[in-house]
């Protein structure tokens, strides 16, 4: 099985989610990651969309989102041709002793510090999904009290626009 990257660019109004979903469910189809939000044309929204399967699932996946007519165009984002990025907001367990230690570790990974609270830290981090488990492992002996991840989102490198 392989993790596969679709920007999927559809019309922007009320039931496409549902449409999209929906044709995931009806064909046994997991969707491992869903981030969508408006593009710079408000009448446009782009969903990135990480299913696992093999490139024949990613065919059919293909085929049946270019039969729902919201759909503008379909892109697979392959990893060597375009930048994807996540976000984890992580609170850690911060007392006097170990607040420096925690904060040093985040500095390393580039993470901010968006909230502190007497006994927590917020940390915000973004980048790709490896880095960001990489932060959590290290701030694991701290004790993690929760922590949040957006989905993947992707954008081709160099100058095509989709």
């Amino acid at each position: 099985m392989e993790k596969f990257v679709l920007s999927v660019l559809v019309e922007n109004h009320a039931g496409v989610l549902s449409r999209v979903s929906g044709l995931f469910s009806r064909r046994g189809y997991n969707i491992d990651s869903l981030t969508v939000c408006e593009t710079g044309n408000p009448g446009q929204s782009r969903m990135t969309i990480v299913v696992n399967g093999d490139t024949y699932i990613l065919e059919q996946i293909e085929k049946q989102l270019s039969k729902l007519v919201e759909v503008i165009s379909i892109k697979h984002c392959e990893k060597s041709k375009t930048t994807q990025r996540e976000m984890a907001l992580i609170k850690v367990k911060a007392t006097g002793e170990n607040r420096a230690a925690i904060v040093s570790t985040c500095e390393i990974y580039r993470g901010r510090i968006v909230d502190v609270a007497p006994e927590s830290i917020i940390v915000e981090v973004t980048g790709g999904e490896n880095k960001i488990e990489s932060l959590i492992r290290l701030l694991e002996p701290f004790g993690i009290l929760e922590y949040v991840k957006t989905g993947l989102t992707a954008m081709d490198r160099g100058s095509d626009v989709m």
